[in-house]
C-alpha cells in the first residue's frame, strides 16, 4: 500500500526549515561578495562576473539562467498554495494576499515620490516591491521562534502573493520588442509540458528538453527568462492522484528547492551583492533620489502597507487577524516585509545600467539589513510577550 499524499501544514513546514537554512547561506554569500567587491581583489570580481561564456556573461547566466529555477520553485510553491495550501480560499487568503498588496503598493508609490522626475524612475519604483523568502523567513526563525505558528503562515503566504506581483512587474516592465516566432514557440512548449501533465506522464527525458526548450523561446521572445520558470512551474500538478506517493509539484520542490535555496539564490547573490560600499560609494547613494526611494520603501514603506492594509481589512471584517496574534505582530512582519533582496536586486539589474544600478542595489542591501535588525529586536519582544501572556 503506497504511503499517504504529504499533507499541506507538512509540506509548509518543510518548505520553512528548507528556506530557513537557505537564508543562512544566502546571508554568506553575501558577505563573501561584499568583502570580495571591496577588497583589492575587487577587480577580480568584476572580470569574473563579466567573463562571456557563449551568449552572455557568467553574471548573465546565473541572473537569466540559475535563477529560473529559483522562479520555477516559486511557481510550484505558489500553485500548491492557491489550490491545496493556505491561499486555497478567498476567506483563507484574505489578510495576507491585502496585506502583500499594501506591501507592494506603497513601497512603490514611496520610492517613486523620491525618484520622479530622475532617470530610470519610471521602472526603479519597482524595485522595493519584493518580499525574500529565504532571507526574511530566516530571519523569522532565528528571532521569532516564540511566536504563534500562524505567524509564519502570514509571512510565507504573503512573500508567495509578493512575488507574484514582482513576477508580473517584471513580466509586464521588462518586457521589450516581442518576437511573435519565439512567442508561439514558447506557447507550444508549455502547451506540450500542461498535455503531459494532465496524461500524467513522468518521464525527465521529455520534461528537461521542454523545460530548456522553453527558457530558450522565452528569453529569445525579449520577456525576462526566468519567467519561463513560472510558467513552468504553474502548470505542473500539485494533486497527487489514487496510489500516488506524491503529486509531481511536490516530487520536483523536494529535488530541485535544497539546490535552489542552498545554490541557486546564494549564487545569484554572490554575483549581484559586489556593489561598492565605501565612503564614496554611500556619499553617492545618499545624494541618488532612487537609491534613497529604494530605502525608504523597503524600510518604511512595507511596514506601512503591510500594516495599513491589513488594518483596514480586519476593520473593514474583510479578514481577521492571525490566530494567537495581532497588529504588533503583523507590524513586526512588516518590517521584516522589508528584507528585499533576491527579487529586489534583480529588478535593481533590469531597470538601471552602470553606476546607478550598482547604487540601488547597495540601498537594497542596506535597506534589508536595517530591516533585518529592526525587525530582529521587534520579533524577540513580542516573543517575549507571548511567552509572558502563556
Amino acid at each position: 500500500m503506497s504511503s499517504p499524499a504529504p499533507k499541506p501544514v507538512a509540506e509548509f513546514a518543510r518548505y520553512l526549515r528548507t528556506e530557513t537554512t537557505g537564508g543562512i547561506v544566502l546571508l554568506v554569500a553575501t558577505a563573501i561578495a561584499l568583502l570580495w567587491a571591496n577588497s583589492p581583489l575587487g577587480d577580480s570580481y568584476t572580470a569574473l562576473r563579466e567573463t562571456h561564456l557563449g551568449p552572455l556573461t557568467i553574471g548573465d547566466w546565473v541572473k537569466d539562467g540559475l535563477l529560473a529555477v529559483f522562479f520555477f520553485v516559486a511557481g510550484l510553491e505558489l500553485k500548491r498554495e492557491l489550490v491545496v495550501g493556505e491561499l486555497n480560499s478567498l476567506k483563507a487568503a484574505a489578510l495576507p494576499v491585502i496585506a502583500a498588496v499594501g506591501g507592494m503598493v506603497v513601497p512603490a508609490l514611496v520610492a517613486l515620490g523620491f525618484s520622479w522626475g530622475e532617470p530610470g524612475a519610471g521602472q526603479a519604483w519597482a524595485i522595493p516591491m519584493a518580499t525574500d523568502i529565504a532571507f526574511a523567513l530566516g530571519v523569522l526563525a532565528i528571532a521569532g521562534s516564540a511566536l504563534p505558528s500562524s505567524v509564519r503562515v502570514f509571512l510565507l503566504s504573503l512573500a508567495v502573493v509578493d512575488d507574484l506581483g514582482a513576477i508580473a512587474v517584471i513580466a509586464v516592465l521588462f518586457t521589450s520588442g516581442l518576437e511573435l516566432l519565439a512567442v508561439l514557440a514558447a506557447a507550444a512548449l508549455l502547451g506540450l509540458y500542461a498535455f503531459l501533465q494532465h496524461k500524467r506522464v513522468t518521464t525527465p527525458w521529455l520534461y528537461v528538453p521542454i523545460a530548456v526548450g522553453t527558457w530558450v523561446a522565452v528569453h529569445e521572445a525579449g520577456v525576462h527568462a526566468t519567467i519561463a520558470g513560472v510558467a513552468l512551474g504553474l502548470l505542473t500538478r500539485v494533486r497527487a492522484d489514487e496510489g500516488e506517493d506524491e503529486a509531481p509539484a511536490a516530487r520536483l520542490e523536494h529535488r530541485l528547492q535544497p539546490w535552489s535555496a542552498g545554490l541557486v539564490v546564494p549564487l545569484f547573490a554572490l554575483f549581484a551583492a559586489g556593489v561598492p560600499v565605501g565612503g564614496d560609494a554611500l556619499r553617492a547613494l545618499a545624494d541618488d533620489p532612487i537609491a534613497l526611494g529604494v530605502v525608504a520603501g523597503l524600510v518604511l514603506g512595507k511596514v506601512i502597507g503591510i500594516l495599513g492594509f491589513s488594518a483596514l481589512a480586519v476593520r473593514l471584517r474583510l479578514a481577521v487577524w492571525p490566530s494567537g496574534a495581532g497588529p504588533r505582530d503583523v507590524a513586526a512582519v512588516g518590517v521584516l516585509g522589508g528584507v528585499g533582496f533576491t527579487v529586489s536586486l534583480l529588478i535593481a539589474d533590469l531597470a538601471l545600467t552602470g553606476e546607478a544600478a550598482e547604487r540601488a542595489k547597495a540601498a537594497v542591501l542596506i535597506a534589508s539589513l536595517l530591516a533585518s535588525l529592526i525587525a530582529a529586536v521587534l520579533l524577540v519582544r513580542r516573543g517575549r510577550a507571548h511567552r509572558d501572556a502563556d
